[in-house]
């Protein structure tokens, strides 16, 4: 068997084009969608991932509003910034980057974002939303790798997904995303206490590997026809990007897969632009 690969550059570029007609239609109205980047310190990745982020925004029309900080900066100080930018009207959108600098509380900053403006979907009123099965902003990659799944026409209904990772980021966000009634999966969560990953891998019809480790699934791990979406993000001994997934042997196998690089990652930045279009669809 050969996997069909999920492009997620090119579903990517698609939902961009879709939001590009509904920033049109917001500016015709006199708002234009804004999006407001936190990033502190001169971590490489950081800087590289909130740079396409502004990117992407102005691609679609949006204004990209930056706040770059240095990375002795306090905590008092970005609780400051971050206050501000949820008070600015021309602010629909507010991302912090992490990491952060030690010494500054991530949860404490996510906390301070306005939840009408927490396009990340991380502020608890969000995670609260989404977990009573009326989302609001949901996580960026977790809606990414629904919106692969949906556009690649692959059936969740009834399905059996095995998520690997019970990460707040992704692995618990996406657990909830896919086991509400629109989506209809049953869901298992595998993590480091699971006793045997790989029994619940091979029943599985769809499975997302968000465990951050290279080869965390392997082909003995999964039956003939699975969905697989990996969201892993690691360098091997070449610097090259991988996955979580063994690719050349879990291809083999399924019957659809994403690739690393582009699949997953570009979707979580098209679903970021989504969440942002949302808040200012919202401040109408």
């Amino acid at each position: 068997m050969t996997a069909r690969i999920l492009d997620g550059k090119a579903i990517a570029a698609a939902v961009k084009n879709e939001l590009s007609d509904r920033v049109a239609a917001l500016r015709a109205r006199g708002i234009t969608p804004g999006l407001a980047a936190v990033l502190v310190g001169d971590d490489p990745a950081s800087k590289v991932y909130v740079g396409g982020k502004r990117k992407d925004a102005a691609e679609i029309g949006m204004n990209s509003i930056d706040a770059d900080l240095p990375g002795d900066t306090s905590q008092e100080h970005l609780l400051k910034v971050v206050h501000d930018l949820s008070a600015d009207p021309q602010v629909h959108g507010i991302i912090v980057q992490l990491p952060l600098p030690s010494g500054i509380d991530p949860v404490t900053v996510q906390e301070a974002v306005d939840p009408r403006k927490d396009v990340d979907g991380l502020h608890p009123e969000n995670v609260g939303l989404l977990a009573l099965g009326r989302p609001r902003y949901v996580s960026a990659t977790p809606a990414g790798c629904l919106e692969i799944l949906r556009r690649s026409g692959i059936e969740t209904r009834g399905a059996n997904v095995v998520v690997i990772g019970r990460s707040t980021l992704v692995g618990r966000p996406l657990s909830i995303l896919m086991s509400t009634k629109d989506v209809n999966s049953t869901v298992t969560v595998c993590h480091t206490g699971t006793k045997d990953i790989a029994a619940e891998t091979r029943r599985a019809d769809i499975v997302v590997v968000a465990a951050g480790s290279a080869n965390a699934l392997t082909a003995d791990m999964v039956r003939d026809g699975v969905v697989v979406l990996d969201v892993g993000t690691n360098r091997n001994a070449d610097g090259k990007l991988i996955g979580d997934v063994d690719f050349a042997g879990v291809s083999a196998k399924a019957s659809a897969i994403t690739p690393v690089p582009g699949g997953v990652g570009p979707m979580t930045r098209a679903m970021l632009m989504a969440n942002t279009v949302l808040a200012a669809e919202l401040s109408l």
